[in-house]
Order: structure tokens, then sequence, then C-alpha cells
């Protein structure tokens, strides 16, 4: 066989077993793509500081407003789904009856794929998912002490890095490095920036939307609505659904929860597909089907940080890919811009 026939098989399982090893190790690479990633985020912060304080005393605040905005992150997420899942266990009984109704209903027009489900559909389930996610949030805190120790190290080498990579590449190689590592953070620090506003509108358009309609725990929904709005296309799904079966179950009417269902739909609509593309603006110059790939493709190896981190990857790999030439074709396809908008340069 000649060398271009064996080309695409290598190509084919080096992929694989580099999704191989991502998943495998997620344990370590994933603190290490969130280190990166907050690193990103604060370091203009820790560059200012730096020109007026010590450069250990300018990390040490660095890191405090790190740890300082998971906290106050975390505790307000805890309260928001800590005051719907008790909610939901005290009243367990009643969900489980209006699931078997409403199991009944679907199988009466020919779908018996609910009545499985309502089988298993009592306390003990709501009490195994209350245990799952108290799990998961112990997983989640070790996870982000290693993160913020990353983040620690990280920021004490920052400018070593980018100094020993001109040493050690080529001139193109080191540009290439170096100028996508600049438009990446850029990037990565609008996109948070967009999603945090967007997500404070939904959150606060789903508080008000709630509060209209009489649903209890208003400001908790909206918290949710929150959280989950920075995870793309399944946070808002999941932010619609909740509330929508809350409804049902609170006022016993479907017209009701109809009416709330197409609500949140209506706002998840004006922000996520009219506001916040032309907010974003170049940042998130990606299709659709792109963007719900990332989500996927990454909550697969990754699990929800995946699902978090999945479309800040996707912009990083666009990135570097529009300052190569050989790549630059994957960026124009998927459709990344090769560069800032007129009059913004990297930062």
């Amino acid at each position: 066989m000649t060398e271009r026939a064996l080309f695409a098989p290598i190509c084919i399982l080096a992929a694989i077993a580099v999704v191989w090893a991502l998943q495998a190790a997620a344990s370590i690479f994933a603190p290490v793509v969130g280190a990166l990633f907050l690193i990103a985020l604060v370091w203009p912060l820790q560059r200012g500081l730096q020109r007026v304080l010590p450069k250990l005393l300018a990390l040490a605040i660095v890191v405090c407003v790190v740890v300082l905005a998971f906290f106050v992150f975390a505790s307000i997420a805890s309260w928001g789904f800590g005051r719907i899942g008790r909610s939901v266990l005290a009243d367990s009984a009643r969900f489980q009856l209006l699931y078997s109704q409403l199991a009944d209903w679907l199988e009466g027009h020919g779908i018996v794929v609910a009545g499985v489900w309502a089988e298993h559909f009592n306390v003990g389930f709501f009490v195994r998912i209350a245990q799952g996610v108290t799990a998961r949030l112990n997983t989640m805190i070790s996870f982000w002490i290693v993160v913020v120790v990353y983040v620690l190290l990280g920021l004490l080498d920052t400018e070593a890095v980018a100094r020993n990579a001109r040493l050690a590449l080529s001139g193109p190689a080191a540009d290439t490095l170096i100028n996508g590592s600049i438009l990446t953070a850029s990037k990565w620090r609008r996109y948070m920036l967009v999603r945090t506003l967007m997500s404070l509108a939904t959150g606060s358009m789903v508080w008000a939307l709630s509060a209209a309609f009489g649903l209890r725990f208003a400001a908790e929904w909206g918290v949710i609505a929150f959280t989950l709005n920075y995870i793309p296309f399944i946070g808002p799904f999941v932010a619609t659904f909740l509330p929508t079966l809350y409804a049902l179950a609170q006022f016993g009417s479907p017209q009701a929860a109809i009416s709330i269902f197409a609500g949140l739909n209506v706002i998840q609509f004006i922000i996520g597909s009219y506001i916040e593309p032309r907010v974003a603006g170049y940042v998130l110059a990606m299709s659709p089907f792109v963007v719900l790939f990332s989500v996927f493709f990454w909550s697969f190896l990754w699990g929800l940080f995946g699902a978090f981190i999945g479309v800040p990857i996707t912009i990083a790999l666009l990135t570097y890919c529009s300052q190569s030439p050989s790549a630059v074709w994957i960026a124009q396809l998927l459709g990344s811009p090769t560069g800032p908008p007129q009059g913004e340069q990297p930062r």
C-alpha cells in the first residue's frame, strides 16, 4: 500500500486514540482545560494588578476573586435547585399520581413507553436522584479545587510560557501558537461576558413570567434558568421543561402548563436566537450544528463540565485553525472567522 492510502486509516486511528485518551484520563485533562479557561478570563485582572502591586499579592487577590465567584455561583445554584428539590420530595405522591394519570392518557393515545416509566416514578426515584446529585456535587467540589490549584500555578508561569514558546519554536509556528492563544483568550472573555449577560436576562424574564402566572418558587426558577443557560441548547431546554412540569402539577391544568411552556419558549427564542447572536458577534460565528455537536461530544467525554466547556474548546480549535494557513479552510468551513472584526484586536 502507498503512503497516501495509509494516511486516512492512520488519521482515523489517531483520532480514536485521542478521544479514548481524553475520556479515560478525564480527571487529568478536564481540570487542565478548566484552568486554562479561567486563566484566560482572569489574566487581564492579574496583569493590571501586577503593574501596581507585587506579583504574589496580585496573584492572591485574583485567586480570592476566583474562589469567591465559585462560591457565589454554587450558592445561588444550590439554593435554587435545593428549594425546588425539597418541594418535589415533599409532594412526591402528588407528582406520582399526576405522572400516572399522564401515562394512562398517553397509553390511551397509543404511547405505551410512559407506562414503563410510571412504575419507577415514586418516592425512591426522587431519593435516588437526590443522592446522585449530592454525590456529583461532592465530585465537582473536588474537581474545582484542583482547577484552582492549576490556575494558581498557571498564572505564575503565563509570561514565562510565552517566552519559552518563542525560543523553542520556529518563527511561524511560534506566531501561530501565541497569536492563536491571545485571540482565543479574547474570544473566551467575550463569550463568557455575553453568556453571563444573556443568562441574567433569561433568569430575570423567567422569574417575571413565573411570578405573573403565579407559579410557586418564581425566583428559584429564575435562578435555575440563569445557571442552566451557561450550557447551550441543553440548559435552556431543561430550564423550560422543568417549570412546565411543575406548573402542570401545581395548577392541574394543561392549559396553564402550555401557556407557561409557550412563554418560556418565547423568552428562550428571543434571547437565544435574536439578541445573543447579535451581541456575541464573531465570537460565536458557528453553525448551530457545530455548537450542538460540541455540547454533546464533550459532555460524552467529560460529563456536565464537558457540556459547559465544549463550546469554548471548539472556539479555541477554530481560532487556532484560523491562524494557520494550512488549516484556515477548517475555520472557514465551520463558520469561524479568520480574525476579529475590523477595529478590534486581540487583547
